[in-house]
């Protein structure tokens, strides 16, 4: 029994160690000049599903604020925003700029996004079918009007 306790306190002792490292929880300044600019029923979409992890407008919950959770979700929405940024997007080449909102409706559609593990926490991002076709539809007009000759 005695083994046990040790291990127990080993871990305690790890664990508040752990809270020494901290990762940054930042959102860099968002500029509207290069922000994704999107009708009011799209908006609030993307506001309820993809911003905390793709853009720099991150909501950081207070779970963010403890070891080595932190960390995870800090690597988690740094992935996100390099992958793509919403508060960025104004910012990308034409081509750039049409290939995320290719790859915006295709991976809502095979309901790659919003990840699964992030649900559990966040239940109102899930995707509805409407919310689904309400974004392929406005992301397959951007891509429409961005064609050369439209």
């Amino acid at each position: 029994m005695k083994w046990l306790k040790r291990i127990l306190l080993a871990l305690v002792i790890i664990f508040a160690l752990m809270q020494f490292v901290r990762p940054q929880l930042t959102n860099p300044p968002v500029d509207p000049a290069r922000k994704l600019v999107a009708p009011p029923q799209v908006q609030t979409i993307l506001d309820r599903s993809c911003r905390d992890c793709h853009s720099n407008e991150t909501a950081w919950p207070w779970y963010s604020q403890v070891a080595p959770i932190s960390w995870w979700l800090a690597d988690h929405v740094k992935d996100g925003r390099r992958e793509l940024n919403l508060s960025e997007f104004r910012s990308y080449s034409a081509r750039k700029s049409n290939k995320k909102l290719e790859e915006i409706c295709e991976q809502v559609k095979e309901a790659e996004m919003p990840l699964k593990s992030y649900l559990p926490l966040h239940p109102s991002a899930k995707l509805s079918d409407a919310d689904r076709q309400t974004l392929c539809a406005w992301t397959d007009g951007l891509r429409a009007a961005a064609r050369p000759g439209s």
